[in-house]
């Protein structure tokens, strides 16, 4: 099969060319491009922007992680202007010292359902132990975070490459004025938490304005629960589906952070990478893409590349992995892929090692998946131990 693939695709009342690339070489090649491809479309003269036909119109709604000017959405300088800002509160080593609270969230999570001897593995682990961590690092309210759950939860089912669902408008809009307000009191009662931080940071320069750093955190805040809980949600069915490599894991827990970027590789939580825009002719994979056409690299192909991974379609907790692309690649590489891998490494064990006998507790074919904005995720999981 071709690396790059010609598929119609809707943006903006205009159809327009776009190309799927689904081998890993290829892939990598659009990521890492700076030259010949961009995540910004408006750069493209002539160019149509898909976010503003699926923005809305209404210039007083605050800006979000989809409708501002997020990493997201900005290639370099800007791009590396915002990273270098949150990277100087998001560090590897500031991960590594959350384990011991993320331990305690994930054992409070279990303790509460250990006696019922079920659970919905989605609804009480899967998404609560992200949501929580990530809304104590940044400092949101434990009364606020259930709303935010059904903000993200619409966002994410109700936006895609040119598709908008019609409540997507009012949740974008009470999503970007809820940040609002939580930096404004921020500002005014400082704490101990990366919100605090970053307008901090902010205030010493003309570095961040006000509608970066609110498009920044609503992307933290956004980004940092949902795909980690398909991965954990996603994961368990996976291992669930192959008894003999789940046997194998919990045999030998040192095999978890292996076993997660075989999991991360084998179904990871997104489906595509953001659309690229071509910014001049280029081949690639044989084919021509033309200025302006956009570019799309479906990560779940390019991570079962058989050209790149033995046995590419078997799990195989024990793979020793080179690189996958279940985060990106380039520039644009998820910024929290060092907090996916601790939160899903203590996850994993904790899950193990405390319900051992963890089973389905439904007929496999009534599992549920859910398709959304870039992902891919269980509706619910419900398991017996």
């Amino acid at each position: 099969m071709s690396a790059v693939i010609p598929i119609p695709f809707p943006m903006g009342g205009d159809n327009i060319q776009a190309w799927m690339v689904t081998r890993m070489k290829e892939s990598m090649q659009v990521l890492k491009d700076h030259v010949h491809f961009t995540v910004d479309p408006s750069t493209i003269e002539g160019s149509n922007d898909f976010r503003q036909s699926l923005a809305g119109n209404d210039p007083s709604a605050p800006p979000t992680f989809f409708t501002g000017k997020s990493m997201l959405f900005v290639d370099d300088p800007d791009h590396r202007r915002l990273r270098v800002l949150v990277s100087k509160v998001f560090t590897p080593r500031y991960m590594e010292s959350l384990r011991p609270r993320i331990q305690v969230i994930a054992d409070e999570l279990l303790d509460k359902v250990l006696e019922q001897g079920q659970m919905d593995l989605v609804e009480d682990y899967a998404y609560p132990l992200p949501i929580n961590v990530i809304s104590e690092m940044l400092g949101v309210p434990q009364a606020d975070r259930s709303q935010i759950h059904a903000w993200s939860g619409t966002l994410a089912h109700g936006l895609g490459l040119g598709r908008k669902d019609p409540e997507v408008d009012e949740n974008l809009r009470a999503f970007g004025e809820y940040t609002a307000q939580l930096v404004a009191h921020k500002r005014q009662h400082p704490a101990d938490d990366l919100i605090s931080q970053l307008i901090a940071i902010e205030e010493e320069g003309d570095r961040l304005s006000e509608d970066e750093l609110i498009s920044m955190i609503t992307l933290l805040i956004f980004a940092g629960h949902e795909t980690t809980s398909n991965l954990i949600a996603t994961g368990s069915m996976m291992l669930l589906d192959h008894p003999a490599q789940l046997e194998k894991l919990k045999s030998d827990l040192s095999l978890v952070p292996s076993a997660v970027e075989e999991l991360l590789r084998f179904n990871g939580p997104s489906t595509i990478a953001g659309p690229r825009f071509a910014t001049k002719d280029i081949e690639l994979g044989g084919q021509l893409i033309k200025k302006g056409e956009v570019v799309i690299p479906v990560l779940k192909s390019a991570n079962r590349d058989e050209s790149q991974f033995s046995q590419s379609e078997e799990l195989d907790v024990t793979r020793k992995i080179n690189r996958h692309l279940a985060f990106g690649f380039g520039i644009h590489m998820c910024l929290g892929a060092p907090l996916a891998r601790v939160e899903a490494d203590i996850a994993f064990t904790t899950l193990l090692r405390r319900m051992p006998n963890l089973r389905l507790n439904i007929p496999r074919e009534n599992v549920n998946w859910n398709f959304t904005l870039s992902s891919q995720g269980l509706a619910s999981l419900p398991v017996a131990f």
